[in-house]
């Protein structure tokens, strides 16, 4: 193998030691000087495509973890983090000038505890159940499922003891393949924290006058909350066709509340406090509507 090959059987990154034993030392100076690879740190190289976070990570001998590793597996979050989140060994020794570059965690990892540069999935999914805020967690626990971590999910729940495990059992147990994207997550989250408001991604409603799948649904209270986005509608005929149907819902009964993103992700508090108002009006419709009509 040359080195190129070693470096991408090693996930894009190894150390010069490492290279030198697969190859040769010549062959891993000519690598160098025709930069083919990318010296990261003291003797530690990269392929020059890997991404700036794990470059840094693998110049501290350390690893990608919580939302960044989340970001390195594929999967979706809330908010990319401006700076990368790097879990070391507890004594390493980082230079200041590399701790400046990122948040630090520190760690000792076994080797199954690692994967291509980042925390492997399982314990990237079980330190973000546990440390992370709850809607940022639900976001990434969502599109685990989605790209089919479901036995992963439930084994990272299990792992976590102590700090952190009640929120982390909550999240799995809450967590839906079904939620399309961060910006339903996020919503759903802010639901959870409503008290008498039960929401599930994606249920179909069906009658005599309208099918709908909405993005989350309330069948007892009969509430729809549906998360707007200017480009989801993608031309006049998709905008047409999306107004009928929220008035076709409402017609049949349904509550329909439409949040923006800007709503969801910046004022949170105001959604939160427009979905309890909501709740609090369809229980008082839903006792009046069973209460005997006077003769």
């Amino acid at each position: 193998m040359d080195v190129g090959e070693v470096m991408e059987r090693h996930g894009g990154m190894s150390t010069r030691a490492a290279l030198v034993r697969a190859t040769s030392r010549a062959e891993v100076d000519r690598a160098l000087a025709d930069g083919s690879v990318v010296r990261a740190g003291q003797g530690r190289y990269v392929l020059p495509d890997v991404d700036a976070a794990a470059r840094t990570a693998h110049a501290m001998n350390g690893v990608l973890c919580l939302t960044s590793a989340a970001l390195h597996h594929g999967w979706a979050v809330k908010t990319a983090p401006d700076t990368p989140h790097v879990l070391v060994p507890r004594k390493r020794n980082v230079p200041e000038h590399l701790r400046r570059e990122v948040v630090l965690h520190r760690r000792d990892l076994g080797p199954d505890d690692v994967s291509g540069g980042a925390t492997s999935r399982e314990l990237t999914l079980e330190q973000c159940l546990r440390l992370l805020p709850y809607d940022e967690a639900l976001a990434i626990a969502d599109s685990a499922l989605r790209h089919g971590e479901h036995a992963t999910l439930a084994r990272a729940a299990a792992l976590v003891r102590g700090r952190g495990q009640r929120q982390a059992a909550r999240v799995a147990r809450e967590a839906r393949a079904e939620s399309a994207n961060p910006f339903e997550s996020v919503t759903r989250a802010i639901c959870h924290g409503v008290p008498g408001l039960h929401v599930e991604p994606q249920v179909t409603i069906c009658d005599a006058f309208v099918w709908a799948r909405p993005d989350l649904v309330d069948r007892a209270l009969e509430v729809v909350v549906e998360c707007e986005s200017y480009e989801w509608h993608g031309d006049r005929a998709g905008f047409r066709k999306d107004v009928r149907r929220y008035t076709l819902l409402t017609a049949s009964g349904w509550m329909v509340l439409r949040f923006t993103w800007e709503d969801v992700m910046l004022r949170p508090d105001w959604v939160h406090a427009v979905l309890a108002r909501t709740v609090a009006a369809r229980a008082r419709a839903l006792v009046d509507r069973s209460l005997p009509v006077a003769a």
